[in-house]
């Protein structure tokens, strides 16, 4: 099950990420990217910047998940 439905991606910690000293450029593109990528493709994108924050941040999985505003466990896997 994902957080996000449609075009409302529910509560999400990405306006605060870009904004934060402590992300990475790299991790910051990706956020925005998801940001502005049309909702079709949102759920996709937020998996990509999560894999990236997860990658540079060393937080668990799901925590990142839960971090971008989705719920899809399955994308741990």
């Amino acid at each position: 099950m994902s957080a996000v439905k449609g075009s409302d991606p529910g509560f999400s910690m990405l306006p605060l990420l870009v904004h934060s000293s402590a992300v990475s450029a790299g991790a910051k593109s990706a956020l925005l990217a998801a940001q502005a990528s049309p909702p079709e493709l949102r759920i996709q994108a937020l998996k990509s910047a999560a894999r990236v924050l997860h990658s540079e941040t060393g937080l668990e999985c799901r925590d990142v998940l839960a971090i971008v505003g989705l719920e899809d466990w399955s994308a741990c896997a």
